[in-house]
């Protein structure tokens, strides 16, 4: 199986709630989100909407990166999204 680790956020609306991970299948773990078949807090807050993501070539740095985004503060997280997909756009279309 080829593994294309990536960091993504999701968000429940612009300006909302905000979920940062990493994978191995960026296409289907989104998937999975919108489908509701991930447990916990996507689900309980219908954070569905990928906003933002990064593909890395090996999983380490995809895993230092989400680190990295865990860290800092809401703002900085906006400003990440707003400067790549200022409309908030789902991004689902561009990954399938």
């Amino acid at each position: 199986m080829e593994r294309n680790p990536a960091v993504y956020i999701l968000a429940s609306k612009r300006n909302g709630t905000l979920y940062i991970c990493v994978t191995s299948d960026l296409v289907k773990r989104v998937w999975e989100h919108k489908n509701d078949l991930v447990e916990g807090f996507t689900r309980r807050y219908s954070v569905h909407t990928l906003v933002y993501f990064e593909m890395h070539h090996e999983m380490v740095e995809a895993i230092q990166r989400e680190k990295q985004f865990k860290k800092w503060n809401r703002a900085w997280k906006i400003e990440l999204i707003e400067k790549t997909n200022p409309l908030w756009r789902d991004l689902w279309q561009d990954i399938v």
